[in-house]
């Protein structure tokens, strides 16, 4: 076994080693000389049938948490998701309506849209996991680390939600799914590393949660390059994923 300190560093390394933002479908949205309004929205409903799960994930969490530190924490963090009022915003499915309305997506159009098969990929490997008691430590390495870290990472310095209202002249009020989820998910991250630090206690245990960090980060990436291939040109290779991969 790895020591729990070591074990959770090493954890922070898998998830910082998986960057999904340099993906080249994000060059593409973010590109200020030429906007691409139909793939930000492709991509944001894909990102809405993320979010339409994410409490699901989290109340299975909190239901089978066997330490009541953590439980507590997770609790406080459902609480949130559902009302926003510890952010002093909204419920945060609402929040990601807003932000889908306000580049162009109606509420006809968002119901309708259906994942594609990498995103369901990405879904039902979460939701087999924290299905599943005996794999409590998977689906928390898979939710509260993996999941939670997509929110926290920066293109040159900048959050994606700046780049946004960059790009397609989007406010704040637009943008509160990101800032919100910015700001929250680093404690959610630290909640996570801990609980599964502390959570493993053999070996085994250890090699599958580190395993779900990197294959949920991979999945996330290869939900990127299905919408890239479904609306734009064939997506590169895994291996195309820039420093660090």
């Amino acid at each position: 076994m790895i020591k729990r300190e070591n074990f959770k560093e090493e954890l922070r390394h898998v998830l910082n080693s998986n960057l999904t933002l340099g993906h080249p479908i994000f060059a593409e949205i973010f590109d200020p000389l030429k906007p691409n309004l139909p793939l930000l929205k492709a991509t944001a409903l894909q990102g809405y049938q993320l979010t339409k799960n994410f409490l699901h994930y989290v109340e299975h969490l909190f239901f089978y948490c066997p330490i009541p530190k953590f439980k507590r924490a997770l609790l406080i963090n459902m609480y949130e998701e559902e009302t926003g009022r510890l952010s002093r915003s909204d419920n945060h499915v609402a929040l990601m309506q807003d932000f889908l309305r306000a580049i162009g997506i109606g509420d006809v159009e968002r119901d309708a849209e259906r994942p594609l098969p990498a995103t369901s990929a990405l879904i039902n490997y979460r939701l087999d996991a924290v299905h599943d008691p005996a794999k409590y430590h998977i689906g928390a390495a898979a939710v509260m680390i993996a999941s939670e870290g997509q929110n926290l990472e920066t293109k040159a310095g900048e959050a994606r939600h700046e780049l946004f209202g960059k790009v397609y002249g989007l406010t704040d009020h637009d943008l509160r799914f990101f800032s919100v989820h910015q700001a929250e998910d680093v404690g959610h991250v630290e909640q996570g590393l801990n609980l599964v630090s502390e959570l493993c206690t053999t070996a085994r245990m250890q090699e599958e949660a580190l395993f779900a960090v990197d294959h949920t980060c991979k999945l996330f990436y290869g939900m990127y390059e299905n919408i890239y291939s479904a609306n734009c040109q064939k997506a590169p290779g895994m291996t195309a994923r820039g420093s660090g991969r």
